[in-house]
């Protein structure tokens, strides 16, 4: 998961960063953090990428995301 994919997935849960966090586990700004291009450890990367599967979320091909049916 890149960071524009992190922002799309949120949008298409209609998702702020205050329940995206909430959901992984992690500080607002860490998800903040990450959808500006910053690096995260791998185990926090992995708690959002989680928390935004378990919401509902496939990533395509490391390019974009969509809506599990």
């Amino acid at each position: 998961m890149n960071p524009i994919q992190c922002k799309m997935a949120r949008a298409a849960l209609g998702l702020g960063v205050r329940d995206l966090a909430k959901s992984a586990g992690v500080a607002i700004n860490t998800v903040t953090r990450f959808e500006r291009g910053e690096e995260l450890l791998p185990r926090t990367l992995a708690a959002i990428r989680a928390a935004l599967e378990a919401a509902g979320v496939e990533f395509i091909n490391g390019t974009g995301v969509k809506l599990r049916s």
